[in-house]
């Protein structure tokens, strides 16, 4: 989670109110974080904040939402937002590369030491958690004294353009930043693949931006800038809008006054736009969502203890209307205005009298019987592993030859690696031993672990080896083993699965039911999963056989 560091005379000063130390450091933790390395009358402080709060990752905004929970300036902060002739336009050709792109600029700041520490910290903080790594969005700031309006957002060739990059004192091409440039080799693997880079222009064809890689050394910020020109590039409009609403608010709690710029090309707008997004909550219902009857003027109240502004229907006394700032990115669902109210109104007030009740807690039969099949594997010579449960369908069915099924599929996956949710341990599995290669031999390693089945969770056993000889007798031992073990009754039959050697293969019966295979991994399986050793596989469906054994387990 982001933290941030400050002075306590810094906060105090913005707040606009001298508030004790000792107030703070119980207060804060109230709206969602945690008191770092803060002690006594010491002046610095650190606080952690829950990454679902954006707009506190500086001590701007965390004056701006203390003011409001302290009751010293409850309600929305509103920020004038001046018109400037400033024009910026954006290509079409960016289209395809990140294709979002807003610029606002802020006037008359007065950057101190801390100050300029604080923005580069917001500015760091923005791009690691809601930036994803500038993934998302990037943002640039710059000094707007040293270039001249209009600006043009554009692409040009990895070679075409020189310039000096921020922190260099030579003029560098785009492709020399991307293999010499720290930051060029940290972030180039956002522009693989691309032919075209994007690059920000002023009129006299200066370089301001180079993103998300890097800004232009002409445009850095000092403690002698007093005019910025800010600007966010990205994927997604939403994140790039709130990256900046919150850079340029931020900006406003120090003195700085906003002006709009007049966005051109792939879309046209004003912007920095601060206006507010409206929700309309019951109170009655957010009454019983947090469990206490604060009533329309509890709930307002609450609210403007939280940035908000609010008021009642007068035609529904049941209805609370809420305006929710620009900066507010946590804002999706009418349950994060109950939880705001929830904080609002005090966490600490929240509780009452305990009531202790004597009871007995037990094991349930699945983690029960989970440590009972640890020991029988262990004392078989494996090694217990554990697993993502997160797999993809390349490995958990067309190289596994295992059969396909519905699973459940993970919306935006990170990866082409977690794609879905395992059906399968086996997959798995085959990865630690991929990954374990070049380890001496044998290795056996088991995983007592829970798939995905028809949408419901179930829990498998999974035993592989891998050795220089490997035989079906030997894992056919093993599950043989397991099964007296656990007093199983079970038949085997014959399994035609592509995942095992033609005939080496077998099915696990459990009252009359399929539960279970084991056998001698084909080759092609174990080429494919980059394995250079045979491999033989037990995998066991627990369920049935915890079922059958309930009642004299358990």
């Amino acid at each position: 989670m982001p933290v941030i560091n400050f002075k306590y005379e810094d906060l105090c000063s913005l707040i606009g109110e001298k508030v004790p130390q000792q107030t703070l450091i119980q207060r804060i933790p109230l709206i969602g974080a945690d008191m770092h390395d803060t002690e006594g009358n010491e002046d610095e402080m650190s606080v952690e904040f829950f990454p679902d709060r954006p707009d506190l990752f500086s001590v701007e905004g965390l004056a701006r939402g203390m003011r409001a929970f302290l009751d010293i300036k409850p309600g929305m902060q509103e920020y004038d937002v001046k018109k400037t002739d400033i024009v910026v336009t954006a290509d079409e050709s960016v289209r395809n590369i990140r294709p979002y792109f807003l610029c606002a600029a802020v006037f008359d700041v007065n950057i101190s030491d801390e100050f300029l520490r604080s923005m580069m910290e917001l500015q760091e903080k923005l791009h690691i958690t809601i930036g994803r790594k500038r993934n998302k969005f990037a943002i640039g700031i710059h000094d707007l004294d040293k270039v001249q309006a209009p600006f043009t957002y554009t692409t040009v060739k990895p070679d075409e353009v020189r310039f000096v990059p921020l922190a260099k004192t030579e003029s560098m091409t785009m492709a020399e930043i991307l293999t010499e440039h720290e930051k060029g080799v940290d972030y180039a693997h956002l522009l693989k693949g691309l032919d075209r880079y994007p690059v920000i222009f002023d009129k006299n064809k200066n370089v301001l931006s180079f993103p998300p890689i890097i800004n232009g050394a002409l445009t850095t910020v000092t403690t002698n800038t007093h005019n910025l020109f800010i600007d966010v590039t990205g994927n997604d409009r939403k994140a790039v809008k709130g990256a900046l609403d919150i850079v340029v608010t931020a900006l406003a709690e120090r003195g700085g006054k906003i002006g709009s710029v007049l966005m051109k090309g792939t879309e046209e707008c004003i912007s920095p736009d601060l206006s507010v997004e409206k929700y309309v909550i019951s109170v009655k219902e957010c009454d019983k969502f947090i469990g206490v009857d604060l009533g329309s003027e509890g709930i307002i109240e609450a609210l403007r203890r939280m940035e908000m502004n609010a008021f009642v229907d007068s035609e529904d006394t049941d209805a609370v209307h809420v305006c929710i700032p620009s900066t507010r990115l946590d804002i999706m669902h009418k349950a994060d205005i109950f939880e705001d109210v929830a904080i609002g109104y005090g966490f600490d007030k929240f509780g009452g009298s305990y009531k202790l009740n004597q009871t007995m807690g037990h094991l349930s039969a699945d983690t029960t019987f989970s440590e009972s099949m640890r020991d029988i594997m262990i004392g078989l010579g494996f090694t217990e592993v554990t697993t993502l449960t997160l797999s993809n369908d390349r490995e958990e069915f067309q190289i596994s030859g295992l059969p396909e099924m519905q699973n459940v599929r993970v919306t935006n996956p990170i990866t082409e690696e977690h794609t879905c949710l395992r059906s399968y341990l086996m997959p798995s599995l085959m990865r630690i031993l991929r990954h374990n290669k070049h380890r001496d031999l044998p290795q056996k390693i088991f995983e007592v672990g829970y798939v995905i089945r028809d949408n419901k969770v179930v829990l498998h056993l999974c035993a592989l080896a891998t050795a220089s000889k490997t035989s079906f007798t030997e894992i056919k031992s093993i599950a043989e083993s397991v099964l007296r073990e656990t007093s199983t009754k079970y038949s085997l039959s014959p399994c035609d699965y592509s995942t095992f050697i033609d005939g080496r293969g077998a099915f696990v019966n459990i009252e009359g039911k399929d539960a279970g295979l084991f056998g001698e991994v084909s080759p092609k399986v174990v080429v494919d999963f980059e394995i250079t050793h045979p491999v033989i596989m037990l995998e066991l469906d627990l369920t049935p056989i915890i079922l059958t054994k309930a009642n004299s387990l358990f």
